[in-house]
């Protein structure tokens, strides 16, 4: 059928396939019966209406790395199906998710929606969760393909990395999406790969990607993340996002007009395509774009075991769990302990149906709320306090609010992200819009307002302007780095007196390196100084038991912008240490997308990281908390002692952040625990550490046999709950070539197994490996090379916990293709 619609299409139907119509959906050919079906984000929801604020509500899952905390393919093979079903709800057909780039220097505003420092954690889960999505009818994207591991000057930078390394460390979850799960898209990432983009980069689109893996479905760019038409068509990009067309439609035709482009190659892409619609059933029946929100019960319950399986408890001297029936008076203090902080930013924000705050959660499972007491303390956003209330919405044709307003609308929030304007006759590239409100405050006192934006704007209140985002606009990091820096304003308010607000907002007159965003972010908050601190002290002063809930938010762990630095923002560490000074009972629970540096680890009794869980974090929370679920995550990334032991962190501006558009990965193959393991630097805490609220034995590993031979083997270990309380134990299987012919780190992690026993029950995990297993790439001969000899087989329970080891041996020489 495909080839048929094909040799019935037009060249100029052909390409017109080859780029989005709009934001979010292809191009049909009506004429054909070939539909139009929508794209949607993310890793862990569905977004519905298009933009990234607002819009119908979806299902809030956790981010990646609390997923991959989990270390259970299983479970994120059930959040596969499960968002499956919400992209359908959305009336979309293919979900842009998982995202696979690997934790390399821990400052990545996006490491929070990635899985792994290590390749083989991040594959296994990678290919479950693609299996879930593409069950449901819905074609999974993995992306960012490949070496995007930071936001610094991402649309740009060239991210220099030796083929070692991206065969050994960065291309493996890409390769088993497609070679065990079929993936049917993958997106090509900003960055330049060795100086060319990844959208125009022929061995990595072609040679790699389809020859040597055999992929057979789309490659579309990241947002605005094409720059040509020849270069990219020929390279292997087929789908151009967003649309319209820029450098395909009448380039390309022209391109084969000219001879600069083969038809057959146009035709091939058109066909990928084609391909795409009908493995989602779009031929079938062409797709429902409507939307709905999809608020399921087992969702609920799903996302709230997720929030448990991926928490990681760091340290606990016997304080947790805690017994509801002896909790006299507790202190919930924290920035994070009434905001719900359930998800990070950029694209992978969602409106989640609800959210659940730990104080709440908290709350909800103790019979006398009277007994909790609670304080912010100190404040850790990077953006001042969002605008919340009722406001009206004008919007106007043409620039400076002039005229009458072509449509009205309600609002309640100081934060918009414009793909699609509300009504005909506006045009994207040439709006204004005017959001007046009410602000009354509760205190009197200095007030901090803030805006950031992408386009120009002017903050008034009460006809004073306070805020000018017009004169002077420079570029700065928020809103993917095509909006200004936050420009602040202080003024004295009165208690209880209405002030009337008002922001003046056009869209700016051309895109900003190559993208076009529309977007407004305005706020307003009373700072809390000293008196936040002092208020939390005295509250944890007169409490048995303190939960400290800190970290960061979404406004941190962003995309378009990396991390400072690894330290708690704002005054929480001063906060962690004045209220362990007048409380011995501190429990922290940390919010944060990645390692943070710890000079208070040993004034607090027990640290819980629990991450972006999603929708139920403080129901997630309280079953931890309160021992009603057991806190069974491993961490997926080491957590160092402090920056400069990360093996991107040298001082060298050229290693990270970049300089002159080039970053290099220098450190190689040695990422994460291979830095550590190898060159012995002790982390605060190893990949794969957790405990538990149970204890296990575990017995000797049985093999199934000693030499290595073409099907592999298997490592058998037996685990006993030898506690009182069901639990779960991850087994990890690393593998170190005992007398390398190349340098090699330390030990691999190659398998793992995670189970759940009862008390008494014994389980037996079993770890099958292979040949490639014990290989390394052998750049000059092109292919994964095991050298004859003997290996050592580790049983860990993290990085820098072994168990025990065998040893056995590769009787000749291995040589695989990639």
């Amino acid at each position: 059928m495909i080839d048929d619609i094909l040799d019935e299409m037009t060249l100029e139907e052909q390409v017109s396939l080859l780029s989005g119509a709009d934001f979010w959906t292809t191009v049909p050919v009506e004429r054909l019966g070939v539909p139009k079906v929508k794209v949607t984000d993310g890793p862990n929801g569905a977004r519905g209406g298009g933009s990234l604020v607002g819009g119908v509500k979806s299902a809030c899952f956790p981010v990646a790395i609390a997923l991959g905390s989990t270390w259970n393919p299983d479970l994120i093979e059930r959040v596969g199906a499960a968002l499956g079903e919400q992209a359908k709800s959305k009336g979309a057909s293919v979900l842009l998710a998982p995202t696979v780039n690997i934790h390399r220097s821990g400052l990545n505003g996006r490491n929070f929606e990635c899985y792994s420092e290590d390749p083989t954690l991040t594959a296994a889960l990678a290919v479950a969760y693609i299996n879930g999505v593409q069950g449901q009818g819905v074609a999974a994207t993995i992306k960012h393909f490949v070496a995007n591991e930071s936001e610094i000057e991402r649309q740009t930078m060239s991210s220099d990395v030796d083929e070692r390394t991206l065969r050994e460390i960065y291309l493996p979850p890409f390769e088993d999406a497609v070679k065990k799960a079929g993936v049917q898209a993958v997106m090509s990432s900003y960055n330049r790969l060795n100086g060319t983009y990844t959208s125009e980069h022929p061995w990595l689109l072609t040679k790699v990607l389809r020859e040597e893996w055999g992929f057979d479905g789309i490659v579309m760019s990241d947002w605005f993340g094409s720059h040509s038409t020849v270069e990219t068509i020929n390279a292997g990009l087929d789908l151009e996002m967003p649309g319209p067309w820029r450098d395909r439609g009448e380039k390309l035709v022209a391109a084969v007009r000219e001879g600069k482009v083969k038809a057959e190659t146009v035709r091939a892409s058109a066909r990928r395509i084609l391909q795409l619609l009908e493995r989602v059933g779009a031929f079938e029946k062409a797709p429902d774009l409507s939307e709905h929100a999809l608020d399921l019960p087992q969702d609920r319950a799903l996302i709230r075991q997720l929030g448990a399986e991926g928490a990681v408890l760091l340290k606990n001297d016997g304080i947790l769990p805690l017994a509801k029936s002896s909790v006299d008076q507790i202190a919930v203090i924290g920035p994070n302990a009434a905001s719900a902080r359930v998800m990070g930013g950029g694209s992978a924000r969602i409106s989640a149906h609800y959210t659940v705050s730990p104080l709440e959660g908290i709350r909800a499972a103790l019979s006398n709320a009277n007994s909790i007491r609670h304080a912010v303390g100190s404040a850790n956003n990077r953006l001042v306090d969002l605008f919340s209330g009722e406001m009206t919405v004008e919007y106007f044709k043409g620039r400076g609010c002039q005229g009458q307003p072509v449509h009205v609308e309600a609002g309640d929030t100081g934060e918009f992200f414009w793909f699609d304007l509300p009504a005909e006759g506006l045009d994207i590239a040439d709006f204004s819009a005017r959001m007046t409100g009410t602000f009354v405050p509760e205190e009197g006192g200095e007030h901090v307002f803030g805006m950031t934006n992408a386009g120009l704007a002017r903050l008034f209140v009460d006809g004073e302007l306070i805020v000018d985002g017009y004169d002077g606009w420079t570029k700065g990091e928020n809103f993917f780095g095509t909006a200004n820096d936050e420009q602040r304003r202080s003024k004295r308010l009165e208690a209880g007196r209405r002030y009337r607000v008002v922001v003046e907002y056009e869209a700016p007159k051309a895109s900003l390196d190559g993208i076009n965003v529309c977007a407004l972010r305005f706020g307003v908050e009373r700072p809390l100084g000293d008196a936040g601190i002092a208020e939390a002290v005295e509250t944890a002063r007169k409490s048995d038991t303190v939960l400290l809930l800190v970290g960061r938010d979404g406004e941190w762990d962003t995309e378009g912008l990396d991390l400072p630095d690894m330290r708690l923002p704002g005054r929480q560490e001063e906060l962690i240490g004045r209220v362990a000074e007048a409380n011995a009972n501190v429990i922290v629970v940390l919010q944060t997308g990645g390692p943070v540096e710890m000079p208070w680890l040993d004034k607090v009794r027990a640290v819980l990281q629990i991450w972006y869980p999603g929708q139920e974090l403080g129901n997630s929370l309280a079953d931890v908390l309160f021992g009603d679920v057991e806190p069974s995550g491993r961490l997926p990334q080491t957590f160092p002692k402090v920056l400069a032991d990360n093996s991107a962190i040298t001082g060298d501006a050229t290693i990270y952040p970049g300089q002159d558009g080039h970053v290099r990965y220098a450190e190689g193959i040695f990422v994460g625990y291979r830095h550590h393991d190898t060159r012995e630097i002790e982390p605060l805490f190893p990949f794969g550490f957790g405990l538990g609220y149970t204890r296990f034995a575990w017995a000797a590993p049985q093999l199934s046999q000693t030499e290595m031979g073409p099907d592999g083997l298997t490592v058998s270990v037996g685990v006993t709950n030898i506690g009182d309380r069901a639990g779960s134990d991850v087994v990890q299987l690393y593998v170190r070539s005992i007398e390398p012919r190349v340098e090699r780190p330390f030990k691999e992690l190659r398998a793992f197994a995670k189970l759940k026993l009862e008390p008494g029950a014994t389980g037996v995990a079993e770890l099958k490996i292979g040949p490639r297993d014990l290989a390394y790439f052998d750049v000059e001969s092109g292919r994964f090379r095991a050298d004859a000899g003997e290996y050592e087989l580790i049983v860990a329970a993290s990085a820098a916990d072994i168990r025990a080891s065998v040893t056995i041996r590769l009787p000749a020489d291995h040589v695989m293709e990639p």
